[in-house]
């Protein structure tokens, strides 16, 4: 079963076509990678799937069910999350108050009556996204910073607070463009190795935009590789550094004998 389905995607802003008849799944439980060179449409197919632009032709499904005309909004409830390159945090706010407040927009059921005259359900859903909060700090190792403002944690920290925000919604699928936008080489390591987990031990589905070549190796499963708004290439990790195309249009090489393909964990 997919989870997600762009198929036959093609997006067009006057007349460049961005996207290009692209079909892009992602498998129930899946970790895939969506790479290309810079200008390769991956950002526009991500904005796509994400429901902040409409395709010009082709759909998108998500748990078999066409959501192509849906917004931003109507995705996430449905369990579609997303991290952006440049962080999105509430820089005054705390660690907790910043996953409190995510956790609070997946629970809230509540009309705005309900919410004023703070009725019994309503401390009973705060109670529950307070502990939502809180086991989320400690699965991401965030407890240590707890009450401190999310615009003073270190880069590191506050990418895996960003992913918290977005586990704390619930969702099926994580949609990560360039996470490791701004890490150092073992912050990037490290930030790996908790992606598996989510993917792993939480059941998450994953679609990742990402340029760094060692981690994409590391954690996906699968490999789409975009060039010029078209689909070259699919296929597994090991199987994409060996594709001639991709190495011609990715890495810049003419023939197989050139520079070596990124490494293979």
């Amino acid at each position: 079963m997919s989870t997600l389905l762009a198929q036959g995607v093609t997006i067009r802003f006057g007349g460049l076509t961005a996207v290009d008849d692209a079909t892009v799944q992602v498998p129930e439980g899946g970790f895939i990678g969506l790479i290309g060179p810079n200008g390769a449409g991956k950002t526009t197919i991500f904005n796509a799937i994400s429901g902040f632009i409409t395709p010009t032709r082709g759909r998108i499904m998500f748990a078999d069910r066409d959501i192509t005309s849906m917004g931003p909004s109507a995705r996430a409830r449905l369990g579609i999350g997303r991290t952006f390159q440049k962080l999105e945090l509430f820089g005054r706010m705390s660690v907790f108050d910043n996953l409190m407040v995510a956790a609070e927009s997946a629970e809230s059921k509540l009309d705005i009556v309900s919410d004023i005259l703070s009725l019994p359900r309503r401390h009973s859903e705060e109670t529950r996204c307070a502990r939502i909060a809180e086991d989320m700090m400690q699965t991401l190792g965030l407890d240590w910073a707890r009450d401190r403002r999310a615009a003073d944690l270190p880069v590191g920290h506050a990418r895996i607070l960003e992913l918290g925000r977005a586990l704390c919604t619930k969702p099926k699928l994580m949609l990560l463009d360039e996470p490791s936008s701004g890490l150092d080489s073992d912050e990037t390591h490290e930030f790996g190795k908790l992606l598996k987990r989510v993917n792993e031990e939480m059941g998450v589905s994953i679609l990742l935009v990402e340029h760094d070549m060692d981690l994409v190796m590391d954690v996906c499963k699968a490999l789409y590789v975009l060039d010029f708004g078209r689909l070259i290439a699919q296929g597994t990790p090991k199987e994409i550094v060996k594709d001639p195309a991709v190495r011609a249009a990715y890495l810049g090489e003419e023939d197989d004998e050139a520079a070596p393909a990124p490494a293979e964990r």
